[in-house]
């Protein structure tokens, strides 16, 4: 064999090596462009709701003169320099022209019913994440670790209260609470609220991972089903607390459905109403509202994230 033939037999795997280096820093490379694109077109509504609600009134009322009616001609007519489109439409833009801080100003001082709505928001939330992580914990402390006549079937029942939407269960929550006397209060919605199955099952399929043999050493020690409870099984589920309460917190702080039913106040009505019903007199302060109303949800998540990470992790929940 020649020297220049045994060159090329040696060039082949080198060839083929960097051939296949090529092809996975490729594959690297769509493979990022890939989530760049999905992160950055599911950032862009926070992005551009954040650039909004920092422009003036008149700016997004002649911006969203379709969606404000057509009422802009009457906010900037005195304005010599802005001209009124003669039809109402909808111009997107991300940019303001002129950064002004007038919408987080009448929100939080010119028009206080904007704060009493997020104060209505908290109201409700809090107590409810509060009364479902005392009763789901207990629930599932049964459920799991006790042993009662058809826990499997009541625990199916529950699985079963969970899989039903919210408006299958309207009519006869409506029902119980008219009975109740409880309709146009704030218990109307915080109790159906605490009771809800989902905090049950996820807590319960987390204490299944908690070995028996703990609870039987602390029964052996002379600890009771209360106080295995609280000194063996409930310190071990902190991450599945955490998870816990940031669910609930996240679904019931974006309620519609249950504000608009049980309560016929509008001054009870929390902020989540408002962004769902955006009308032409409050189109300017719906972005400054939007931003204040996303903080609380950021906070909890960001500061819960390892703690939910982990619960769901532990508790199988796919």
């Amino acid at each position: 064999m020649s020297e220049a033939e045994n060159i090329l037999n040696i060039n082949k795997p080198v060839n083929t090596l960097n051939t296949n280096k090529l092809s996975i820093k490729l594959k690297s490379i769509i493979k990022y462009l890939i989530l760049i694109c999905i992160s950055a077109a599911l950032l862009f509504p926070v992005v551009y709701m954040v650039t909004n609600s920092f422009m003036s009134s008149r700016e997004i009322l002649r911006s969203y003169s379709a969606i404000s009616g057509g009422n802009s001609e009457s906010a900037v007519e005195s304005d010599s320099s802005t001209k009124v489109p003669e039809t109402p439409s909808i111009t997107f833009k991300l940019i303001p022209q002129k950064v002004d801080l007038m919408q987080y100003y009448n929100v939080l001082l010119r028009k206080p019913k904007f704060l009493v709505m997020f104060w209505n928001s908290i109201r409700l939330t809090i107590p409810i994440v509060i009364g479902q992580i005392i009763v789901a914990t207990l629930a599932a402390y049964a459920f799991s670790k006790l042993k009662f006549p058809f826990s499997d079937k009541i625990f199916f029942l529950y699985i079963i209260m969970m899989m039903m939407p919210f408006q299958v269960t309207l009519v006869p929550n409506y029902i119980m609470l008219k009975n109740l006397n409880l309709l146009g209060s704030y218990w109307a919605i915080i109790l159906p609220g605490a009771f809800a199955t989902f905090g049950v099952f996820l807590l319960r399929q987390f204490m299944m991972y908690i070995p028996d043999d703990y609870c039987e050493a602390a029964k052996i020690d002379g600890a009771g089903y209360l106080k295995a409870f609280f000194s063996v099984v409930l310190p071990q589920c902190k991450g599945a607390l955490a998870s816990l309460a940031i669910l609930v917190f996240i679904d019931n702080w974006n309620m519609v459905e249950q504000p608009l039913i049980f309560l016929e106040n509008e001054l009870m009505h929390p902020l989540s109403i408002f962004l769902s019903r955006i009308n032409e007199q409050e189109i300017g302060i719906a972005f400054a509202c939007g931003i204040l109303y996303m903080i609380p949800t950021l906070l909890v998540f960001l500061y819960g994230e390892n703690y939910f990470i982990e619960g769901i992790e532990l508790s199988g929940i796919k």
